[in-house]
């Protein structure tokens, strides 16, 4: 979550992610750490892969209710389909920004960022818990029309309520009305016996990681209008036909779509 130097010595979420979906941007120590959380739940790469999915549905479902503007925060390593590949083939002309700070994902960043369709397409190296940095280099969007803000497995690494709450308030609160905030929340309620254990090894690991209830993460969305379904297992969020088809305790992801009113 912080800026630096590529660290390969000490594991890092978005390298375990990458491991875990099969990628090859990642190293010993990610594997490793992966593998220690394979042996409490097996079903990890179901889940990150039920996320992934979460993420485009929610993003074709807002795109489809006219925003054109999206900032996501904790981008991670390129994993397809990506953001703007889902935003722009529905809307060509959209805006997407991305926003990390790990220098990994900024190497892969630029490397995407070549490959721009006709819409625009932007990285901003920051940290997610400076959000008035992110919006003052957000200079590209018009903040008079809506934004989607989309934070996909990145709060659990905000292990305080509150704080996770300030910062979503922060970076809210000065976009217009209709925007909309999407997100994704580690939960282990449908594991009680191996979840707490993946979540263990990842703190163990350097990795700071909270699981959050249902009630829980509906607290993230306060003050927000959250969409039907409301707070879900993210595979149950408007499922598609592979959705309906995955069994409810391999996914260890809450998560929802809401409006600024």
């Amino acid at each position: 979550m912080s800026s630096g130097d590529l660290r390969t010595d000490r594991p890092h979420s978005a390298r375990i992610y990458d491991f875990l979906l099969g990628g090859k941007d990642n190293f010993e120590a990610d594997r490793a750490a992966a593998t220690q959380m394979l042996q409490h739940t097996p079903g990890l790469p179901i889940s990150m892969r039920a996320n992934r999915r979460f993420m485009a549905k929610a993003a074709r479902y807002l795109t489809g209710a006219g925003i054109r503007q999206f900032l996501d925060v904790g981008t991670g390593l390129p994993t397809r389909p990506n953001l703007h590949e889902v935003v722009q083939t529905e809307a060509p002309d959209a805006a997407v920004m991305y926003v990390d700070n790990d220098p990994l994902v900024l190497t892969h960043a630029r490397a995407l960022l070549t490959q721009v369709g006709t819409g625009a397409v932007s990285y901003l190296d920051a940290d997610l818990r400076k959000p008035e940095a992110i919006l003052d280099a957000a200079g590209s969007f018009d903040l008079s029309r809506p934004v989607a803000l989309t934070l996909i497995a990145v709060l659990q690494h905000v292990v305080d309520d509150d704080e996770a709450r300030d910062i979503i308030g922060r970076l809210m609160a000065p976009l217009a009305t209709g925007s909309a905030l999407a997100l994704s929340a580690v939960t282990v309620e449908n594991d009680p016996d191996g979840g707490p254990g993946t979540v263990k090894t990842y703190n163990q690991n350097g990795v700071p990681v909270v699981a959050r209830t249902r009630t829980g993460v509906e607290g993230l969305f306060a003050g927000f209008d959250l969409v039907s379904p409301g707070v879900v297992p993210v595979h149950h969020w408007r499922p598609t036909d592979e959705d309906k088809g995955v069994d409810d305790a391999a996914v260890y992801m809450y998560g929802g779509v809401a409006f600024k009113r």
